[in-house]
């Protein structure tokens, strides 16, 4: 019988069922369409720093053993696979052009400090002379705070998800694409068998990593979640040669430049269900929101669009832990904007704590049912 079934094949999935082969596990892999081509394929992959202080609040623990981990995944999946994932430092600006949103990222920078994370307040002056493509933009001239943090650092998503499918093959792992999961047989407080279309299934621990479908798959099983897709549109600009070096971000919304001159310009926040489509007011807005910022966009080429639906919280904090009622069932969903982030710390929690080991987090304020 196969020691896990893991249901959902986004980067969470994929790095739990990644992470559970490389300790030996037999392994397989439902996934309801493609796997890696939900929202983690669709985010940009920024990584802000996390402190090297001793935090106490488990989230901000979770972050920081994420952080550490990606650059040791990166490589290993570099050697393991051959196929580099774009993990890069190249620094991250924060920007605030209004008073409340310099009074909210004044308060931000305070908090990275306190948790040891480098920062470094910029002027006007020193804006440009970092990114001089944002010299002649509203971040000039209406500029009310800027920060810089050296240590933010981008991966690939499509790359990082290729590398984790290609891992996981290598390991061992079974992956089912167009697999939907339609319901549970229970007996004994345990899934005995988790049902398809094509099929039943079996294995020892089942953990659901749906995203957002993550919540109808709870519903079969008693447990009334809060989770619910919030749709994130995002631009691909191609500029004739690169314009940025670091990642600029204000608010929810950002530029990611890449290497060879490619810009991502994210994102919305939209409560639209399941509609994952993008929108010519979300694309404008997007793109207005570029060309603000860094004018010297506006010959670049507008390459690609598209949308992702995150899974969202009411609190902001996934569920990561035991299924109540469940004995051998488990959930790691609703990361919301922070799932390519946090996916090799909740892979190394969550398989420590399949594996009937100490997770060595604290995974109370994670509970499925703390409502």
């Amino acid at each position: 019988m196969t020691d896990a079934l893991i249901v959902g094949g986004g980067v969470i999935g994929l790095s739990l069922a990644y992470e559970l082969a490389g300790e030996g596990w037999k392994v397989r892999l439902l996934e309801r369409g493609y796997p890696g081509r939900e929202a983690s394929w669709a985010g940009a992959g920024i990584l802000p720093p996390a402190g090297a202080g001793s935090e106490t609040d488990p989230y901000e623990q979770l972050l920081k053993l994420s952080n550490e981990l990606h650059r040791v995944w990166s490589a290993r999946l570099r050697e393991e696979t051959g196929v580099d994932n774009g993990y890069r430092r190249c620094g991250g600006i924060y920007l605030a052009r209004d008073a409340a949103a310099k009074t909210e990222l004044d308060r931000t920078a305070d908090g990275w400090r306190r948790q040891g994370v480098t920062v470094e307040a910029l002027s006007q002056a020193d804006l440009a002379a970092r990114e001089s493509a944002l010299a002649g933009g509203a971040a000039s001239s209406n500029l009310r705070a800027a920060y810089f943090l050296p240590e933010e650092t981008q991966l690939r998503n499509p790359r990082h998800l290729k590398a984790l499918l290609v891992g996981c093959a290598l390991r061992g792992v079974e992956v089912h694409a167009g697999v939907p999961v339609e319901d549970f047989q229970i007996r004994g407080g345990r899934i005995e068998r988790v049902l398809t279309g094509v099929g039943a299934f079996e294995a020892e621990r089942v953990c659901l990593t749906s995203g957002p479908w993550t919540k109808t798959l709870l519903s079969r099983l008693g447990i009334h979640a809060s989770l619910k897709p919030i749709r994130g549109q995002i631009a691909l600009l191609n500029a004739p040669r690169p314009l940025l070096r670091s990642i600029v971000n204000e608010g929810p919304r950002y530029l990611v430049p890449r290497p060879e001159g490619r810009i991502l310009v994210g994102s919305t926040e939209e409560d639209a269900g399941f509609e994952k489509c993008t929108t010519a007011a979300g694309i404008a807005g997007l793109l207005d929101f570029a060309l603000s910022l860094a004018p010297g966009l506006k010959g670049a080429q507008l390459e690609q669009c598209w949308a992702g639906l995150r899974p969202s919280t009411l609190d902001g904090r996934p569920y990561l832990g035991k299924i109540p009622g469940i004995d051998n069932g488990y959930v790691a969903a609703g990361h919301f904007r922070s799932g390519l982030q946090l996916s090799a710390g909740t892979a190394a929690v969550m398989s420590r704590l399949m594996r009937g080991l100490d997770p060595q987090l604290d995974l109370t304020p994670f509970r499925v049912d703390r409502g």
